[in-house]
């Protein structure tokens, strides 16, 4: 193989075009993206120690400069209404802006002779396959490469509305803020970013959404939210995401989550990475680290089959679609949930309803894990428990440095 052409420089793209050029520097690798420089969607991404593992193996540079240049967060709290808050323990991990990510992935891409085409569009989906021995679609969601191609492609259209946005107010936890209108609940999943900020995506039945004016001017819509959510964000602004993206230049602002999956990630020599491939709803928060992992895979089948591309490729496909297959099913579990939260909301305590939405996937059923969620609510045990988590955050870390040395 002599040359590798990705397609989109997001996570998926930039770390594959990373851990490939790595792996064979002579290899000629370049990232064609359509937007120019710095250009993004969302606001900030959100990860777990999954993902430090992986990069850390395949390459300790951006593992530490991602690891760097994140923030912790050490717990979750769920906020309904007026109540208390109540907050679900042994839960930690990092965000940053997504900006950021793509910050370090360039300047690592380029560091290690990666080929940067900004603002370059591809004109001819169907005949990209001809311009390299490797191409990797990881151009989103609406892949146009994708399109061109038969991967078998099924979109399964949630029903709630959605807006990614940003917030003045810094929340050093993981947070989520459930609030009762006279149209119905409304809530956010918020997270710290970087520059003093915190990403804040905003959810809620289309009945609500219609019934609080939302689907009117987007930016009086923004301002009726900040009316709702005064409390939990102490009065701070809410921010559109930074940058221009799409084919008009503007992101398209409340959305319905689109459940995106193929029944074959691999045509001749185009291999689908990222979004392209697939979307989890962002109550997992799994898009970015499903599209890193991906590159992840990817490196690993072409280095583990060496010059039989058609058996990488392959390999590939069998193993991480099946991989991605059941988180994806966690992500519909997921999405029907928030779907039917109001049921859960009027006939649960704040209490009963924050395990509820921990074990919204259905993976915590056991009985003593209520027990010590209902513990953690006193707060002595909760730093008891927050100690533990931090020893074992911190082992993770040494083990993870001591595995690269």
């Amino acid at each position: 193989m002599r040359k590798v052409l990705c397609i989109g420089g997001g996570p998926a793209g930039l770390t594959a075009a990373v851990l490939l050029k790595r792996a064979d520097p002579i290899l000629e690798v370049e990232v064609r993206e359509r937007n120019a420089p710095g250009a993004t969607h969302g606001w900030g991404i959100t990860f777990g120690e999954d993902l430090l593992d992986d990069l850390y193996r395949h390459d300790p540079e951006s593992g530490r400069a991602i690891r760097d240049a994140a923030i912790l967060w050490r717990d979750q709290v769920v906020r309904i209404g007026g109540c208390e808050p109540v907050h679900i323990g042994g839960k930690y991990g990092f965000s940053m802006g997504r900006a950021a990510l793509l910050e370090v992935l360039v300047a690592r891409a380029a560091e290690l002779g990666v080929r940067l085409s900004w603002e370059t569009p591809v004109d001819d989906p169907a005949g990209i396959g001809s311009e390299a021995d490797l191409v990797i679609a990881s151009d989103g969601a609406g892949s146009r490469i994708r399109g061109a191609g038969e991967y078998g492609t099924s979109v399964t259209t949630g029903r709630n509305r959605y807006i990614w946005l940003g917030t003045e107010k810094y929340l050093p936890r993981f947070t989520f803020a459930f609030e009762h209108t006279d149209a119905g609940w409304i809530w956010f999943y918020a997270y710290p970013s970087t520059g003093g900020t915190s990403t804040c995506i905003v959810e809620c039945g289309p009945e609500v959404w219609q019934g609080l004016g939302l689907d009117g001017d987007v930016d009086a819509g923004i301002r009726r939210l900040e009316q709702i959510f005064a409390g939990p964000l102490d009065g701070a602004a809410l921010l559109r995401p930074p940058g221009a993206v799409g084919g008009t230049g503007t992101a398209e602002p409340w959305l319905r989550f689109r459940h995106l999956r193929n029944e074959t990630w691999v045509q001749d020599n185009v291999v689908l990475a990222g979004d392209a491939a697939h979307t989890t709803h962002f109550g997992i928060g799994s898009g970015t680290v499903l599209g890193v992992q991906d590159a992840v895979r990817l490196a690993e089948s072409v280095r583990l089959f060496g010059a039989d591309l058609p058996a990488a490729l392959r390999d590939y496909d069998a193993v991480r679609r099946a991989d991605v297959g059941r988180v994806q099913a966690q992500a519909l579990r997921n999405m029907t949930w928030f779907e039917e939260v109001d049921r859960y909301l009027d006939t649960q305590d704040p209490i009963r309803f924050a395990y509820t939405l921990l074990d919204r996937r259905g993976d915590h059923p056991e009985a003593w894990r209520y027990q010590l969620h209902k513990a953690t609510q006193v707060e002595a045990l909760r730093k008891v428990r927050g100690g533990l988590t931090t020893l074992r955050r911190t082992a993770r870390s040494v083990k993870r440095e001591r595995a690269v040395q």
